[in-house]
């Protein structure tokens, strides 16, 4: 499939913000302008918390922007996109339906004859490897398969732009392999029934293994920082040096610092809500700057990957940790560790809990919020409720409880807190009152 530079969706000047509980806005993107045309796919790639999800639902109508507009085929939105389908991460198939049940979902909604959706489905159901299984129900299928059924319901729309959201990050990574392979193959038939495909992905790799165009966010709030082209012939080799090169270039910009710079008319604010720790234990945390330190101290991230048979995007986590702790800094592909991290990994036990504490609370702004609050409780305690009723107004209840499990982790380690898991409660340190 060619692009032939028809515009289908533009997204201008678009800009999200929710009410919190409090009753300040927390604003998730920020003045985005993209366009997506026809014969192209394009990644948006971004680390968590960067907005990619909002953005898609955004295009797809299914969540109005705060300021700016969304138009299909010239015209603006006002509710639901009628060009789009999407594919979820997480399935989202009707656990009480057969596989073809499932995917007649969208055409009976339009109102589609029953003997015409029938045929519809049969089709789409064939297209993407399912025959045969079209009266199983989705308890009997694997991951794999489930994710084909969510193709196939979104294929049988015939929708100009297919939106992806993840769509492969549930799967093992065989199985996910197989589905880019074949989603390739699909794209490259003549009769494929959608004209543009924009995939949210987190991971490196499988934005340029997909993508015509990769269009970096970043955070804090969601805003584009960079557009990539990937002029490779599919289907691409991960092996090749153009594609290492655009894996480099990319992972560069993913992690730089970008999202402590502040654009003109955007403050910077360094909270809980803005600027979430990273989803990065102490001990791997330590085992990273340990790797770095046994290169002399700087690695090429890519390479360090390949070594540990991990993809790129599983070390992301732990940079953005080391990074934040000014343990390391990150320029291009390369970590290279700071004094402070030089210092952390060479010190004995004692010596690196004090760095490790100093730091928490200066750059982890929600280990630095439940030190202050502590500090300012009657008796050095509070219950874990107080902290999770805040970080609830800018995460759901589950990213809000695992940001909590983090700092537990930091702030123990630091020995800034202790925390009783039985009653729930922060207990002040000696050290955190002292820092």
């Amino acid at each position: 499939m060619t692009r032939t530079g028809t515009a289908i969706m533009e997204i201008d000047h678009v800009a999200k913000s929710f009410p919190s509980a409090d009753g300040t806005n927390l604003s998730v993107l920020d003045d985005i302008s993209l366009t997506l045309h026809e014969g192209e796919i394009v990644a948006l790639l971004g680390k968590s918390g960067s907005g990619k999800s909002t953005l898609l639902r955004t295009i797809a109508g299914l969540i109005p922007p705060t300021s700016g507009e969304v138009r299909y085929r010239g015209r603006k939105l006002t509710g639901a996109n009628p060009g789009v389908a999407m594919v979820f991460q997480s399935f989202a198939l009707m656990p009480w339906l057969t596989v073809q049940a499932n995917v007649e979902l969208g055409l009976q909604a339009r109102g589609v004859p029953a003997a015409q959706r029938r045929t519809a489905a049969l089709e789409a159901i064939d297209l993407i490897g399912l025959d045969g299984f079209e009266t199983a129900y989705p308890r009997e299928l694997s991951g794999g398969m489930r994710q084909r059924v969510g193709f196939a319901r979104a294929l049988v729309l015939q929708p100009d732009t297919l939106l992806m959201d993840e769509p492969f990050s549930a799967l093992d990574v065989l199985t996910a392999e197989n589905l880019r392979t074949e989603l390739m193959h699909l794209w490259a038939e003549p009769d494929f029934p959608t004209r543009c495909v924009c995939i949210v992905t987190h991971n490196i790799e499988e934005a340029v293994l997909l993508a015509d165009r990769v269009l970096v966010m970043g955070s804090n709030p969601g805003h584009l920082i960079a557009e990539v082209a990937v002029d490779l012939a599919r289907p691409r080799d991960r092996r090749s040096v153009t594609f290492d090169a655009l894996v480099d270039e990319l992972y560069g910009i993913l992690t730089g610092r970008e999202e402590t710079e502040a654009k003109p008319g955007r403050a910077v604010v360094t909270g809980p809500l803005s600027h979430p720790l990273p989803a990065a234990t102490v001990g791997g945390l330590a085992g990273l700057i340990e790797l770095v330190y046994a290169y002399d101290g700087v690695a090429d991230l890519p390479e360090l990957a390949d070594e540990l048979a991990f993809e790129v995007d599983d070390l992301l986590p732990l940079v953005d940790a080391g990074t934040m702790l000014g343990l390391c800094t990150v320029e291009d592909a390369d970590v290279t560790l700071t004094d402070e991290g030089r210092n952390w990994f060479t010190g004995d036990i004692q010596i690196r809990k004090q760095i490790f504490a100093s730091l928490a609370q200066q750059r982890a702004p929600m280990v630095r919020t439940i030190v202050r609050a502590l500090e300012r409780s009657d008796d050095g305690t509070l219950r874990d409720d107080f902290f999770l009723d805040l970080l609830r107004r800018g995460y759901p209840a589950d990213a809000a409880r695992a940001q909590l499990d983090i700092a537990i982790d930091w702030g123990r380690y630091g020995e800034l807190f202790d925390y009783d898991v039985d009653s729930g409660e922060f207990i002040l340190t000696r050290t955190g009152v002292e820092a």
